[in-house]
């Protein structure tokens, strides 16, 4: 991924958040067959290996887990993203030199994968993936509040997920090659929108006192 250097993020801790705040990744192999992709909710075990490990699981029926990856496996985890109007700079009254760009951030996960379909592996992957995502929920659902033959019958239709993370990329384009004035007016710009990811972006942007 091409990263130039204000928009790089280096701190492995700041890049683990940026993957825990995704909840989808798109998850590519390279095959003799050619390029797979899937998106897939993984999750991270920053404590595994020296960049931490991914975890989760395709369909059974999906064949890219049969195809024999070439090199390291990708995970894609992408971050809010916004498009950027000139008309927000202050720079395009004092010059007119402006044009417009797209605000977002992203991190590239590179690791040799593993496929697996031993069952209490499969269980405990299912398992943390729906603690991690009902956790915040007020009566959260557990995997045990389904009967137990469901649940295993549940786990054959699925393949395990492992991957030692080599190498990271992490990447925030928020604005950060743009002055404090412009920076400020995309923070204006982007804070009214009933668009979500709009909105988090605006609270990304280095502005004043952040």
């Amino acid at each position: 991924m091409y990263i130039p250097p204000h928009f790089e993020v280096t701190e492995l801790p700041a890049i683990h958040d940026m993957i825990r705040a995704c909840g989808l990744a798109q998850f590519i192999t390279a095959t003799a067959q050619g390029l797979r992709a899937t998106p897939l909710p993984l999750f991270l075990v920053a404590d595994e290996g020296e960049f931490g490990t991914l975890y989760g699981h395709l369909a059974r029926a999906n064949d890219q887990w049969k195809a024999e990856p070439i090199g390291d496996a990708l995970a894609i985890f992408a971050g809010p993203d916004a498009y950027i109007t000139p008309s927000w700079y202050t720079t395009k009254a004092d010059t007119a030199k402006v044009v417009p760009t797209w605000n977002y951030e992203t991190v590239h996960a590179h690791g040799t994968v593993e496929f697996f379909d031993d069952t209490q592996r499969l269980l405990d992957v299912v398992t943390r993936l729906t603690n991690l995502h009902e956790g915040k929920r007020a009566e959260p659902w557990q995997v045990s509040d389904a009967p137990a033959d469901f649940i295993h019958a549940q786990l054959r239709g699925i393949i395990g997920i492992r991957m030692p993370i080599t190498r990271l990329e992490g990447k925030q384009n928020m604005s950060q090659n743009r002055t404090e004035a412009d920076r400020i007016g995309v923070i204006e710009g982007l804070a009214p929108s009933q668009r979500e990811a709009d909105r988090a972006v605006a609270a990304l942007v280095p502005g004043k006192g952040r």
